[in-house]
């Protein structure tokens, strides 16, 4: 396959953790990978983006376009997290978050759709979180944006899926990141990593390529009967 004739993927928050094992796979799966984020990256086209900003976002999707080709398959894989009380979360803290993770996805989708409109072709992936299916203490902020996306999954599934287009996303399950890491040093997660992989059914923390495996799969033609599901992976955590 070609530069030329393999699909264009943009991962968002491709630099490090889960996008990044989406980006690396998606690469050897042959596509012409960009990525999004506010650090620099190591895979594909690496472009600083704040997918908050909807001009930084809009330029990014010009630049990948210009390297690549039109958009093919969107990855939203950009987050951030945050622990706070609900009773001391300023509301400054709470629209960051709710700023990356929700309306970071709605730029990004918007600003890369009309290729696949044109294409009559398209994968979006939105890369939710397990928390979404019962909550969090101290994570208000984040479960609210990351619930509200995959509500998004699902209303643009039904719109999309006319034109081509699936849509569906990933709730990952307790995976090993660095933003896993750093909750357990601030005491964050009700226990160590090894006491939640002992509550965990396959008795294993999630990798990063588990996800990427996943995603691996929605973004070809096998899953194209695949749209407005919430694929969850994280070890029968969560069922």
């Amino acid at each position: 396959m070609s530069a030329a004739q393999a699909p264009t993927a943009v991962v968002t928050g491709g630099a490090s953790g889960i996008g990044r094992a989406i980006a690396q796979r998606l690469t050897a799966d042959g596509l012409n990978v960009a990525v999004l984020d506010l650090s620099p990256s190591e895979e594909g086209f690496g472009l600083t983006v704040d997918v908050a900003e909807r001009a930084q976002v809009d330029k990014a999707m010009d630049a990948v376009r210009e390297r690549f080709g039109p958009v093919g398959v969107l990855v939203n894989a950009a987050g951030k997290d945050g622990f706070t009380r609900f009773a001391d979360l300023s509301f400054t803290d709470w629209q960051r978050v709710v700023d990356i993770n929700l309306n970071g996805v709605f730029h990004c989708v918007q600003s890369a759709l009309p290729d696949m409109v044109h294409a009559r072709w398209g994968r979006i992936i939105n890369i939710s979180s397990s928390s979404t299916h019962s909550g969090q203490p101290f994570m208000a902020h984040y479960v609210a944006a990351k619930s509200a996306v995959n509500g998004l999954t699902k209303s643009l599934a039904l719109e999309l899926g006319p034109k081509g287009i699936t849509v569906n996303a990933i709730p990952p399950g307790f995976i090993d990141t660095p933003m896993l890491r750093t909750a357990e040093r601030e005491q964050q997660l009700g226990g160590t990593i090894e006491d939640h992989i002992a509550r965990t059914p396959v008795r294993r923390v999630g990798r990063p390529e588990d996800i990427a495996a996943t995603c691996s799969f929605l973004v070809s033609e096998e899953a194209g009967y695949i749209t407005g599901q919430i694929i969850g992976v994280n070890g029968g955590r969560n069922t």
